[in-house]
């Protein structure tokens, strides 16, 4: 299928950047869906007088299948192609914030948010930024996937105070009601102005000189997915990655992206002001994670890692003896927010120049679940933590101490690069 917005615009915009531009607003709803549940777990307290854990729980379900999902839906992109995948995944996701209304159990959550959420937003948040750029783009390839993760904060800059407000106002129901519709409304533009790659709308990838063969596969999805972890288990420089994101998705999305409201709100700062705070360090993330793109494409990643992790875990160490004054949640906002996701970047590049592009995405996608399990212990084992002890404190130092774990983990990654691993067969 050819495009003709693209042969009107190659001119003088590359049609790489106008898929970008659609990945980035795809990614931002997909991180409003992801973030919703935070501004629902005091609401749903009042409401049910349901346990937290037993909310987190389904929270967790979602962050894991979330992360399980990405190695096969990376395969499912290169059999079925990106658009007739994104579309099946934005249909989850209105059906499971739509759903999530008429939940009268913590099991009704565990169905939507659990099972229907994590399969729609594990089928593109990280593994969808990783193909786009991989397929579209042969230079700045750094930059633009640092943009495009930092659609992750974004999402919370412009949903979170929102969501927050219309909890305060009116029937927590408005807000799921609010994310689904924006999935919805996403459907017809990537129907209509998604492209699978360059070569279909006649262009090289930006930056390259000439058209490439299309690389797609007619492999199984499953099978794909699971040969290339076959592959990448024998190198060490998986597993550090691994692990190291173990620990990025434990101390962002699991702790700070499900907790820090209810935490706040345990402190006496009322829900709008905490999703307040989330919004601002999705300020700071869009200029930290961009950032980190430039510098990934430049200096050694494994050091940029090495200095992301520590002064993560420094900053998680210091919240819960702060004084919660507007200075020292500042401080806190200021610095973890440039810190937020800022490991994506160095991630993805190291994965890729180890394992190449179109198999890099597949590991990717293994690294990634590797994120979304640290995260689901973190929404789970921070809800235990608070029911057990009333208190966020202890959460919050293993979470620091994990942060400089990964520190030293990052910098056992070997230097030299690894042996590429076979090609894809055709």
């Amino acid at each position: 299928m050819k495009f003709r917005l693209a042969g009107a615009l190659s001119g003088r915009l590359h049609y790489a950047w106008i898929v970008a531009a659609l990945t980035f607003l795809t990614l931002l709803v997909v991180a409003a869906i992801r973030a919703t549940p935070s501004v629902l777990i005091v609401p749903l307290e009042n409401t049910f007088h349901w346990r937290r854990d037993s909310i987190t729980f389904a929270v967790s379900v979602g962050l894991c299948l979330f992360g399980l999902m990405g190695p096969f839906a990376a395969a499912a992109m290169q059999r079925f192609g990106v658009r007739p995948t994104m579309i099946v995944a934005l249909l989850l996701l209105a059906a499971a914030m739509g759903g999530s209304a008429f939940a009268t159990s913590p099991a009704g959550l565990v169905l939507t948010w659990g099972v229907l959420s994590g399969i729609g937003t594990g089928t593109m948040a990280m593994v969808l930024g990783v193909t786009i750029v991989n397929r579209w783009f042969a230079s700045r390839r750094g930059t633009v996937l640092g943009l495009l993760t930092a659609s992750t904060a974004t999402g919370q800059l412009l949903f979170l105070p929102l969501l927050a407000w219309v909890v305060a106002h009116a029937d927590w129901r408005f807000v799921v009601g609010i994310v689904a519709c924006a999935a919805l409304l996403l459907i017809p533009l990537v129907a209509f102005f998604m492209p699978e790659r360059p070569a279909d709308v006649g262009l090289p990838r930006y930056g390259a000189a000439q058209l490439e063969a299309d690389a797609g596969t007619g492999q199984n999805p499953v099978a794909a997915a699971f040969r290339a972890l076959g592959d990448a288990s024998r190198s060490r420089t998986f597993w550090l990655l691994f692990g190291t994101f173990f620990v990025c998705g434990l101390s962002t999305n699991g702790l700070i992206g499900t907790h820090l409201i209810a935490f706040c709100a345990d402190n006496g700062i009322p829900e709008v002001n905490a999703a307040g705070m989330l919004a601002a360090m999705g300020v700071f993330d869009i200029l930290g994670t961009t950032c980190s793109g430039w510098l990934s494409d430049r200096y050694d990643n494994r050091r940029l890692l090495c200095a992301y992790y520590a002064l993560r875990g420094l900053s998680l160490v210091y919240l819960p003896y702060s004084d919660f004054s507007f200075y020292g949640l500042g401080l806190f906002t200021m610095f973890y927010g440039l810190d937020w996701i800022a490991t994506v970047p160095p991630t993805v590049r190291l994965t890729s120049e180890r394992f190449g592009l179109e198999r890099g995405s597949l590991v990717y996608g293994w690294i990634g679940a590797g994120h979304q399990l640290g995260a689901a212990v973190a929404a789970f084992g921070a809800g235990v933590l608070r029911v057990e002890t009333n208190r966020y404190v202890e959460a919050f130092l293993l979470a620091g101490l994990a942060c400089l774990l990964a520190a030293t983990m990052a910098m056992l990654i070997p230097r030299r690069r690894a042996p590429s691993l076979a090609p894809l067969p055709a």
